[in-house]
């Protein structure tokens, strides 16, 4: 029997999100829910209360969520199958500072938990500015309901946990007064999409990849996360942070870790990432001499008449690093880690470059071989491949062996929370980020910023939308084929 078929018959699991109003809830959460509903995988004795500043009923609620389901709901969606699954879901108002609410709250899961035959279990999912963490979390221990009666209790936590890694100790710290670190689910959706969770599946279950993943066969790894959109309504928020916290600290140096592990000794949760944390150990510091060979800084023509966004900003809307693993397998080898935003494509892929082969024909007529794992737009994998060209002159030419998940399927992959949803209600946290996987990370980024200094205008280049970003890209790749693979597909 696996994590997902566990017997929940004597079980009643609540599901309380915290900022039920906000778009996180109504784009991604109530779909999710609701997908998971329709195919069977929630608890048999299931609800959700939604929790919100905002005063309306709950019959409201769920016609507001009902439009909300229809336009994000990852697949098909069915009027019957939704009422059903709406009774599910209440409303409940309150200020996240306001003891009083809290008490209110307490009392109507004790209300709705009297079943003596059944245990009752708690989701909380804190869907609100980080500001909220800690005062959420607090007010769910003074009012009691952190000691209620229950088979368990978990919380969810969106990004960014933290500015860096002195914030993110003292929200931790604050956290782990109120639940253990076993009951923190700190999430990172990037690493639950589809293809994310299919590079181990290919790496670790096909013998002819494992034992050519490494230094003596691979020249370098590519990570891209591109975006053809601007900072849209999010510029006060992103003004705060950039590209480097918003994207490298959690989501790159993730996919990094996944394609860079060792083979975990098994699937459970601490065995693989105890592996992730072993290549964040691993990582080598930037130094102020190399970092123009490391590191570029792109800020795309406009940003600052976007709204909310400071007239003198220096905040990064693009980073390209080189980061190198110091240990065995890794050593030397490059990992190219790209992320931006108003660029050109919108994709997100993992290419692994092959080094080239001498032994047939001279090496300059020769293409590498090339692993692309297509995250986004489309999902799926191509391994490219050098062949002879028929004819009685031999030549080489280079052909795709293709598998493209989102064809085969179309679009209708699970999204990232759905698989996220699960796990954190059946207890498996694999997905999630441990704090000492966060603690590395942001060791890691906030030497980049230090190294940088306080003055980031010298480091900063001006970037047209809808270009490839800054020029200095053209040259940034320099070893093997030298070029960004994921230019050579259209979009």
């Amino acid at each position: 029997m696996t994590n997902h078929e566990k017997n929940t018959e004597h079980t009643k699991t609540t599901m309380l999100i915290f900022g039920g109003t906000g778009d996180l809830t109504h784009r991604k959460l109530i779909p999710a829910l609701y997908q998971l509903e329709i195919n069977g995988f929630l608890p048999k004795d299931f609800s959700v209360i939604s929790i919100g500043r905002r005063d309306k009923t709950s019959d409201e609620y769920r016609s507001e969520i009902l439009e909300s389901t229809k336009k994000f709901s990852s697949r098909n969606f069915e009027e019957e199958s939704y009422e059903e699954f709406s009774k599910k879901v209440s409303y409940f108002k309150l200020k996240f500072e306001d003891a009083e609410d809290y008490k209110e709250l307490k009392n109507l899961l004790e209300q709705s938990g009297k079943d003596e035959n059944k245990e009752n279990s708690y989701l909380f999912y804190l869907a609100v500015s980080p500001d909220y963490f800690s005062e959420i979390v607090h007010q769910l221990e003074n009012s009691g309901i952190r000691t209620m009666d229950s088979a368990w209790q978990r919380l969810v936590i969106e990004k960014p946990f933290g500015q860096d890694l002195s914030s993110a100790e003292k929200l931790n710290a604050s956290i782990s007064e109120v639940f253990e670190e076993k009951d923190i689910y700190r999430i990172d959706h990037y690493v639950a999409k589809e293809m994310i969770q299919n590079t181990h599946m290919l790496r670790f279950q096909n013998a002819i990849f494992e034992s050519i993943w490494n230094r003596h066969h691979i020249n370098n790894v590519q990570i891209t996360v591109l975006e053809k959109e601007g900072v849209g309504t999010r510029g006060g928020y992103y003004d705060h942070t950039g590209a480097l916290r918003d994207m490298v600290q959690n989501h790159l140096l993730q996919l990094l870790a996944v394609t860079a592990m060792e083979p975990p000794k098994s699937l459970d949760a601490d065995d693989v990432r105890n592996e992730k944390v072993k290549v964040f150990e691993k990582l080598v510091p930037f130094q102020p001499d190399t970092l123009n060979e490391q590191l570029i800084l792109g800020q795309y023509s406009g940003y600052k008449k976007e709204d909310k966004v400071s007239a003198s900003s220096q905040t990064e809307t693009l980073v390209a690093t080189k980061v190198y693993i110091d240990n065995e397998r890794w050593q030397g080898v490059p990992f190219y880690l790209l992320t931006g935003k108003a660029l050109k494509n919108k994709t997100a892929q993992i290419t692994i470059e092959f080094k080239k082969s001498t032994l047939y024909g001279e090496e300059k007529d020769s293409e590498p071989n090339i692993l692309e794992i297509k995250i986004q737009p489309d999902e799926g994998i191509t391994l490219h491949l050098n062949v002879k060209k028929p004819g009685v002159v031999d030549q080489m030419a280079m052909v795709e062996m293709d598998y493209c998940q989102s064809c085969l399927y179309l679009f209708n992959s699970p999204d990232s929370y759905e698989k996220l949803i699960l796990d954190a209600l059946h207890g498996d946290s694999t997905l999630f980020t441990r704090w000492d996987e966060l603690q590395l990370t942001w060791k890691y980024v906030d030497a980049i910023f230090s190294t940088l200094g306080e003055d980031r205008t010298s480091y900063l280049e001006s970037y047209e939308r809808e270009s490839n970003g800054p020029e200095s890209l053209d040259t940034f790749i320099h070893s093997g084929a030298r070029k960004w693979w994921y230019r050579n597909r259209e979009y």
